[in-house]
């Protein structure tokens, strides 16, 4: 029986009342230009912490190579970041 009302029901819907008017097909109504804004404020958000977890790699990545004393990243000649208080005596 519920199955049968189910049916009937949606043979009965009028069509538009099923669609809203972005997916109906007003592209200028304000609720198709306020459905693109959401939808481009997620993508910033998005873009935003991917960029941030990017960057904090790409930190962690310079720090490492630092402290293992790799001359590529910004250690000259391969120095050590903390001084030997014994190195400059005789």
């Amino acid at each position: 029986m519920r199955t049968t009302l189910l049916t009937f029901a949606a043979l009965t819907a009028p069509r538009v009342a099923l669609a809203c008017p972005v997916c109906f097909g007003q592209s200028d109504s304000p609720m198709a230009q306020g459905v693109n804004m959401g939808i481009y404020v997620l993508l910033g958000i998005t873009g935003g912490v991917l960029a941030a977890f990017a960057t904090f790699f790409i930190y962690l990545i310079r720090r490492a190579r630092l402290f293992a004393g790799d001359p590529a990243d910004g250690a000259a000649d391969g120095a050590r970041l903390v001084s030997d208080p014994q190195e400059g005596t005789a």
